[in-house]
């Protein structure tokens, strides 16, 4: 027997605490298991079990070397299971949380596609810009902009998001222009509902600068904030693919261009686990190929 296949032996027989239930669960004859626990410990030179007429216990020795044992024997099950699954075509439910705004203007296409080249892949897609907890409620894939918060996800880079910071010609000419990111404090901003405490980011001599910001209009939602600063309420900070249709007409005016604003991204979030599905690591791969072609 090698040498992987005793370990396994070992740390079986250590965690049913018995020779005769370990053999059972290997479908090996008690011998069998008894001669290879005796050729492993006389090769390692030291006594790994304590043996009773009623148990089998795991002496300080065992206990380290069970330790051992139980992660690599893990690690090689984990990965000839990944190898096998990359010959596995993507298949079941795949659920998926989205921003609004980045769900409505680029991932009904992106999904098409996806879904016609995975077809037996069912996609559920919810689009909300609250950030759901993926593990609470079911999610595989989160897509997200911004800066991240959960340590203990995985998360790959879509495509950079630069913030703009744009008002209406007409909300300009009845209220000036801004000409330094502190003149924000006397106009009136359109603030996203789930970033409101920490103000609008700007680099000033090099350092960031946060300006606390106020305004009539609170929002949770970007294309509903732009759309408020297009009809002349005020003026609104926002990435750059929520604002360029109506920076493009002239809808709205970029403002304070010559300040480095935060620049934020669009990232492909999911939970960390040993073992990726091929469901969420294909989704995941097609959303980077999709993104960077924008």
């Amino acid at each position: 027997m090698d040498t992987l296949s005793t370990m396994h032996l070992f740390a079986k027989v250590v965690e049913l605490g018995s020779f005769t239930r370990a053999a059972a669960s290997l479908a090996l004859p008690k011998s069998t298991v008894s001669r290879q626990i005796s050729a492993l410990e006389q090769r390692l030179g030291v006594r790994l079990l304590e043996r009773t007429t009623r148990s089998v216990r795991p002496t300080e020795a065992g206990q380290a070397f069970f330790r051992r044992c139980s992660q690599i024997v893990s690690e090689v099950a984990e990965a000839e299971q990944e190898v096998m699954q990359t010959q596995v075509e993507p298949s079941g439910t795949l659920r998926v949380t989205a921003p609004v705004s980045i769900g409505v203007r680029t991932l009904g296409q992106m999904v098409g596609r996806y879904l016609q080249r995975f077809p037996k892949v069912r996609l559920e897609l919810s689009l909300s810009d609250r950030r759901a907890d993926l593990v609470e409620e079911g999610f595989d894939v989160a897509i997200r902009a911004g800066a991240l918060a959960d340590s203990s996800m995985i998360a790959r880079r879509l495509r950079s998001a630069p913030m703009v910071v744009a008002a209406s010609p007409g909300y300009l000419a009845a209220h000036g222009t801004p000409r330094t990111p502190d003149d924000l404090r006397h106009h009136a901003c359109m603030l996203y509902e789930y970033a409101r405490t920490s103000g609008w980011r700007f680099q000033v001599a090099g350092r960031e600068h946060v300006v606390p910001v106020s305004g009539p209009f609170v929002g949770n939602n970007g294309d509903v904030l732009r759309d408020a600063a297009v009809a002349g309420l005020g003026i609104t900070y926002a990435p750059d693919f929520i604002m360029a249709p109506e920076l493009a007409t002239g809808g709205l005016v970029p403002v304070l261009s010559a300040y480095t604003l935060q620049t934020s991204a669009i990232w492909a979030v999911f939970p960390e686990t040993r073992l990726v599905s091929t469901k969420v690591r294909s989704f995941v791969d097609a959303m980077v190929d999709e993104f960077s072609a924008l």
